[in-house]
This record gives structure tokens, sequence and C-alpha cells, in this order.
């Protein structure tokens, strides 16, 4: 039900509209259609936004640096007299927004469509002739790190190395498969020369690059406009975005949850497709070897060859990789560390109760505690059906079973939870503290408000941990700061902070938020607008700071930043006045904090971790790879062979018993689906390191719980 308050909303920014769109505008005209799609989503913008940037030079400016690195990317289609030309529009696009001017849109299309023309002359013409990778060369592959050629000279030269890159990549590929066929035997891989090899790669990245040119060369004029448009949103803040109506439909299956094929969440980076997320209990997450920030640079049908991605839209990309159940995948994914690894997988159907809250007690052998461990990867919620499932009630049952099998201390984990439902985040933790404010929510204008735990007493006043890591974002953020605010329970954290986002967004129909006569002009689409943040009880905000943990353990990524920072245009930090709540801080929290950096220092397996950690930081900055095939080949064999020693190396943890809680036995042992997912989870909890900690952790706060301080 919507509040007057929220009719007055919706009336007023219509209004705005109206007033925009005084005068009609002729129905059959698409430059008026798309000066009706500038004027509306501008508009939207302005108004609603929590914290607009005014439409001016800086706004320019900004839009102008973002479009022209969209549209090239790679830096290899413009030449830098290219660049120079068009930068008469940097200070003005500003002015041709509010004129509903597209003459920049249409000079730069028309110069990159012709420097596409010339860029297919190159390719066709460079591959077809065999290369030496005995030579000496390398290619810089960080495009932040390269300039705009100057002539097309040098421009061919930058096609040669890239069009050699892949060629390599290819061919490293296939020689590694007749290598591993040679070894088992296998007489249905007929055994080829390397010049035939070589021969087949050029074929291969020369019908890649035909396919990703005509991609390029079929984009239509509302896709250009489209971007553009959208490129003005996203530089105002980036979880600000125009969706053309076929975008807003493919946006609500990604985050539905629903994700067909093999069950991981893409988003495009950088020309790839980056995974954000392994929905859990996905034919992904089963697999195990796809990991979020890992960047798919090909995918195959099966046995078939792959098909190179590279700038091909993500709604192409994701329908490649979907699929019927028991068929199979093959991704070849770009890890952190540089390592270019192919995963097949057996697409499946999303298991959505392997994705709910489970539990299990730890018995640890050599102290003799019984701690508990709620898994929580989303804050989800029914909100078609009331009675339906909801994160914060299945952890409650979850939390009174932990109970009832006597625990000594309880660990959340919410590593790698995105977040969710806002309500479900605040009743969660309302489980652990007596009652009170959670979080503060604040607008564009008015004052903030407090989402309060109104419900008397504490279902769990125990030792309490919560693990996050930089991936932990939104609600998970919320929901550690409120415990952490309160004192009421230690963040151990594997990265410095947690994601960041301290925003919310809402959806605006274009179409009816415009005077009816436009109809005519045919749909607009859909903008998604910031219009909140959030603010922990203490003020300050989880924007861009995210969550400190209390205790920051090694992990894989911590050298690496990752989260809101890396964003372009992000909101900053701020802060508001505090809430009145209670405190119960931990005075001991000092001396839990040195029993635990003494055991990090003498723990093997987090020593490896953040060996291997240093080395992936290594990696990442190494981006000058050479065009030398046994050099290349020699980097990735080190890459092959640090991974495979660090999986070595990180084993079961012996003193560790991962038990069913009571009253889930019965219930697993008749559901083979459930006990299955039961298995492999609690497996995982015995490798990691993380989980001993948090254990010991609890151990230590069993020694002392201070009184409460009035705040």
């Amino acid at each position: 039900m919507i509040s007057n308050k929220k009719y007055f909303f919706l009336f007023a920014a219509a209004c705005v509209l109206l007033v925009a769109f005084s005068n009609p505008l002729p129905p059959d005209d698409i430059g008026n259609r798309e000066s009706l799609l500038m004027e509306a989503v501008m508009q939207t913008i302005v108004y609603n936004h929590y914290n607009p940037m005014p439409v001016d030079n800086e706004l320019s400016e900004k839009v102008y640096d973002s479009y022209i690195k969209r549209v090239d990317n790679g830096k290899r289609f413009f030449l830098q007299s290219d660049i120079d030309g068009f930068s008469k529009h940097r200070l003005e696009l500003d002015d041709y927004a509010k004129a509903h001017d597209f003459d920049f849109l249409d000079e730069l299309n028309r110069v990159h469509a012709s420097r596409v023309e010339l860029a297919r002359e190159y390719y066709n013409e460079i591959l077809s002739k065999p290369f030496d990778f005995s030579k000496e060369e390398t290619i810089e592959t960080d495009v932040d790190k390269l300039g705009y050629v100057k002539s097309e000279e040098e421009l061919h030269a930058r096609w040669r190395s890239l069009l050699k890159y892949n060629v390599l990549i290819e061919l490293d590929s296939k020689l590694q498969r007749q290598e591993k066929a040679q070894e088992d035997k296998d007489t249905n891989v007929v055994i080829k020369s390397f010049e035939e090899l070589e021969i087949a790669a050029r074929g291969k990245v020369l019908k890649d690059y035909d396919r990703w040119f005509k991609r390029i060369m079929d984009s239509d004029r509302d896709d250009n406009l489209s971007m553009y448009i959208n490129t003005f949103a996203n530089v105002i803040e980036p979880h600000t975005s125009y969706f053309a109506p076929k975008d807003k439909e493919n946006f609500d299956i990604r985050m539905s949850g629903k994700l067909e094929g093999i069950g991981a969440q893409l988003t495009p980076q950088d020309g790839f497709i980056k995974v954000t997320r392994i929905v859990p209990g996905s034919a992904s997450w089963k697999q195990g070897e796809l990991e979020v920030d890992d960047l798919i640079l090909k995918v195959a049908q099966g046995d078939e060859e792959p098909v190179d991605i590279e700038d091909m839209p993500s709604d192409d990309v994701v329908q490649m990789i979907r699929g019927k159940k028991g068929t199979e995948v093959q991704l070849t994914v770009k890890k952190k560390s540089g390592q270019i690894i192919i995963i097949p997988i057996i697409r499946d159907i999303v298991v959505l109760e392997e994705s709910y809250a489970k539990s299990a007690v730890i018995e640890d052998v050599e102290d003799d505690e019984k701690i508990g461990i709620v898994d929580l990867r989303t804050f989800y919620a029914d909100f078609q059906d009331p009675s339906g499932r909801r994160c914060s009630r299945d952890v409650k049952n979850e939390v009174e079973n932990l109970i009832a099998d006597n625990v000594e201390g309880i660990i959340i984990d919410l590593r790698f939870n995105g977040g969710g439902s806002l309500m479900d985040a605040v009743d969660m933790t309302g489980l652990f503290i007596d009652q009170g404010p959670v979080v503060q929510v604040k607008q564009k204008t008015g004052a903030p408000r407090s989402l309060n735990d109104v419900n008397p007493g504490t279902l769990y006043d125990g030792p309490l941990v919560i693990l996050v890591n930089s991936y932990s974002a939104s609600a998970s953020e919320i929901m550690a700061a409120a415990l952490q605010d309160y004192g009421r329970a230690v963040i151990i954290g594997t990265s410095p902070s947690t994601f960041g986002k301290g925003t919310v967004q809402r959806f605006y129909e274009l179409d009816k938020m415009v005077p009816e006569r436009y109809a005519k002009l045919g749909q607009l689409g859909n903008v998604k607008v910031t219009t909140q943040k959030f603010f922990r009880i203490n003020g300050g905000s989880t924007q861009l700071r995210g969550v400190t943990p209390d205790i920051v353990l090694p992990g894989l990524y911590s050298y690496i930043e990752t989260g809101e920072t890396k964003e372009e245009y992000p909101l900053p930090w701020t802060e508001i006045e505090p809430s009145t709540y209670e405190s119960t801080p931990l005075k001991k929290m000092s001396a839990i904090k040195k029993k635990s950096a003494a055991r990090i220092q003498s723990n093997e397996a987090l020593s490896i971790i953040d060996e291997r950690a240093q080395w992936i930081k290594e990696q990442e900055s190494n981006t000058e790879v050479s065009l030398n095939l046994k050099k290349y080949q020699t980097r990735q064999e080190a890459s092959r062979k640090k991974s495979e020693e660090y999986e070595a190396l990180v084993s079961e943890n012996e003193r560790l018993n991962i038990l069913y809680n009571g009253a889930d036995t019965e219930e697993f042992l008749s559901d083979t689906t459930k006990l299955g997912s039961m298995r492999r989870w609690t497996k995982t909890l015995k490798k990691d390191p993380y989980i001993m900690e948090a254990v010991e952790v609890l151990g230590d706060m069993n020694l002392s719980f201070p009184s409460s301080e009035p705040r």
C-alpha cells in the first residue's frame, strides 16, 4: 500500500515532467522521440536522486570521458587526432542535453564507423599470414596504461600485437589439449603439427573477430542512443542507470536469482563478462571452479569450438551460457592471478533450497566446546507471499535449534552475502539485541528515520561472531554494523572492510511519467535511481567505508582493491547524528585481538593464504605479457603450479567435527538433496581456516561479558 506521502511524491515528479514538456512534440519524428527520452531521463534523475549532480561543465567532462571510453574501451579504433577533434565538445554536453542536441553523438559515431571499417581491413590482412612466436615481443594488456596512437601505421601495429596475443592464447590452449590427449592415449584426437595448429588458431581468431565486427556493425541508432544517455546517468552516480525496455526485462531476470543454466550473475567489464555472484546451490556452485571476479573470455557448447565473447552484448552471452539441464557449457576464464583456464559446467536448475539459511554444530575436540554456525548467503524474502520463506524467520529457527543443542557460541557467516531484504536485516539483528534502532535511512530531503527492532527481549545473548569479507554488502553491512555498534558481536573479516554500498535504488517507469500524448513515440524504458542512503546507528555511513572488522584475517584478495571504491563517481562517505541506543562494549576486546593476532602469526594455512594473496597482487600489476610462446607457456605453467600448491596445502582440520544440529538430522536423512547439500557444506567448513579462528575467538569471548553502558 502506498502512503499519501508517496502519492504526493509521484504526483510531484509527474508535474515536473508535465512542465518540462508543455510544448507538444510532433509524434512521428524519431529525433523528437530522442529529445523526449533525454529530457525524461534527466528530469527523473535530477528530481529524484539522493544527491543529484548539477547539469554543468563538470558533468559534461565526465560524460565525455566515459562515453569515449565505452565506445573504444580498448583504444584500438580512434587515433589521437580523432580525440583532439572531439575535444571541442568536452564542455558542451550539458548544454546539448538541455537543448536535445545529438550532434556530438552523431559525429563520434560517424568517425567510429569509419575506424571500424579500417580495423576490419587490418585484422583480415594480419590474420592471413603466420606469426613468429619465437620473437621477443610483448603486449601491454592494461588499456589504462596505453595512449591513443598517432597514426594509422601505429594503429596497424597495435592491431598486430593484439591479434598475435589472441592467437597465442588459442594456440597454447590447442597445444595443451593435444598434449593431454597424447598423455591419455586418446585416439579420438588427431595429432597435428605445430604449423597446422597455428593455422587453426588464426582461423579461430578470424572467425571470432568476424562475429564481433558483425555485432558492432549491426548496432543501430537506438543502441548508441541508449549507451549515450546511460552514460549521463552513470556519471551522476554508478548505481543510477537508464534501461531500454528490453534491458529492464533482462535486469529483472538477473536480479531474481532464477538464473537458468550455470547459476552465475554476470556483468559486462572491459569488453568481457565478469562473474559478480555465484548462486548457492547452482551448477557453478557445485562445480566449484568458477569464482566471483573471474572474467569470462570465451564460451563453448560442449566439445564445440569456443566463441570469443569480447565486446559481445551481455544479453547474447547470457543466452549462450543458458541451456537445458544436463548439457555442458565450457567457459574460458581469466583468474585474478592472470591464469587462463577452461571450466566445464553441466547446466542444471538452481536448487533454491540450497540458498536458504542452514546451520550446523562445530565440535572443537581439543577444547571440548560446541559452537553453532548459521550460513546465510542472501537476505531473501518472498514479497509476493506473506507466509513464504523469509531469511529472518529461517535464521530464528536455526538459532533456536542451536540453543537447544547447548552451543557455547554462534557464528553467523555473511561472507559473499550481497544483501537483499532490508526489513529482514532489521528483524534478524533483533534476535541478538533487546530492542532499539538498527539502521538509519535518509532521503534527499527531510530528517533521517530509524528502522528499529521493536520486540523486547533477546533470543540469544551469548558469544557471537559475524564473518564478513569484501563482498558482504548492503543488508549484510547493516546487520554487521549494528551488532558492532551495540558491542554485541566480534566482526571477523578477510579484508580491511566490507563492500561499502550504503545506498538504495528504485525504478521509475518513464512511460508513466510523461504525458499520455507522447505514447505514439514508443516505449521509453525505465530509470533506476539512487533515492536513499543508509547510516549506522553511530551516525556513520556504510557508503565507501563499509564495516571495518574488529579482527582482519589474511584473504586471497586482501591486497586487491574491491567494492564500491572501485566504482566511478560513487557517492561520498558522510555522517549524521547518531541514534540513541545502549551499547554493551566488550571490555576485553583488546585481549581478544591480541590472542587472535598471535594465532594468525603462527597459523600455517593463513600464512599460505597471505603468501598467495601477495602473489595475486603481483600478477595483477604485471600486465605486460610476452608474445614469445615459450615465455608465455612458462608464465602460465607457473600460475597453474601456484594454484595447485595452494589447493594441496589447505587441508581438513582434524580438530573440528561438523555435526548436523539435532532438529535437522531426521529431515536430512529423508531428503537426499538436502543431505548432499549439507555434506558439501560441512566438508568445506573443515577446510576453512577462518572457521577455526572464529571458534577460537568465541572461546576467548566466553571468558567475560561486561555490563551495559548507556550511550
